[in-house]
């Protein structure tokens, strides 16, 4: 009986290591896979950055047409150096809020009716919180005033940022905005062709107006901690090593007694 008890737990006692030796394989082998991944991650966000710098400080190019539209992508055409023609769309300006290096306030955004009969919408850049008032009015008498001229104007363009910021959601009935969310922008505004991508107003070649809206304000950066991650994952894998030789250790010497 002894015998057959002595066996039973010799056959659990392999079974357990045998899970335990697979469980610390399974690890290993997720460990390194995911430390391969971030060193691919890194090398795609340093070519990235490589090809946004370059792009972002180009000559602008014509802003791109209904037919180019399917073909603009985030990875081709962030931060591109554009310029368009049109005219301001009285009364259709919203203010999104917004954080920039000036401080808490708003980002004003404005249509563009262009000659081809879309829309393009333009951030013309920053006012402080304290400007809210005044620059409401100021754009109720540009609507009044409005005399349909014709502008050009260069900037960067960006892509849509849907549904909200700041952990808010937009609320378009209140006019309230916290991302510039093309889509819903165009809605409450009855734009009824609207580029899906917009403009940040100036480039970095040119100097930034001391005025309001001010323009130029577009901050260019990527996070990149894909070197860390690496690493973390990297010392997870070293870890299970390191275990698994204190294990085998332990287990020897247990024999040896």
């Amino acid at each position: 009986m002894a015998d057959i008890s002595g066996a039973r737990g010799r056959s659990r006692s392999t079974f357990v290591k045998a899970v335990l030796a697979l469980a610390g394989i399974a690890l290993f082998i997720s460990f390194i896979s995911l430390g391969t991944w971030q060193v691919q991650r890194r090398a795609w966000k340093l070519d990235l950055i490589e090809r946004v710098n370059t792009r972002v400080h180009s000559q602008p190019v014509p802003v791109p047409t209904v037919a180019d539209w399917p073909q603009v992508k985030p990875e081709t055409h962030e931060y591109l150096p554009i310029q368009a023609q049109g005219q301001w769309m009285p009364g259709r300006s919203v203010l999104t809020q917004a954080v920039s290096d000036l401080g808490a306030g708003f980002w004003v955004l404005t249509p563009l009716q262009q000659a081809d009969g879309t829309q393009l919408l333009v951030n013309r850049g920053f006012i402080p919180a304290e400007q809210r008032k005044a620059f409401a009015e100021q754009i109720a008498q540009a609507a009044q005033d409005a005399t349909g001229e014709t502008i050009t104007i260069a900037g960067l363009l960006r892509f849509t940022e849907p549904k909200g910021g700041f952990m808010r959601e937009n609320a378009p009935a209140e006019d309230r905005w916290h991302s510039r969310d093309i889509a819903a922008i165009a809605q409450a505004k009855g734009l009824s062709h609207v580029a899906p991508f917009f403009m940040d107003a100036g480039l970095p070649t040119q100097a930034v107006a001391p005025t309001w809206p001010r323009a130029g304000l577009t901050v260019i950066q990527f996070t990149n901690t894909h070197a860390v991650y690496a690493l973390t994952w990297y010392g997870l894998a070293l870890m299970v090593v390191g275990a698994a030789w204190l294990v085998v250790r332990y287990e020897k010497r247990k024999q040896g007694h």
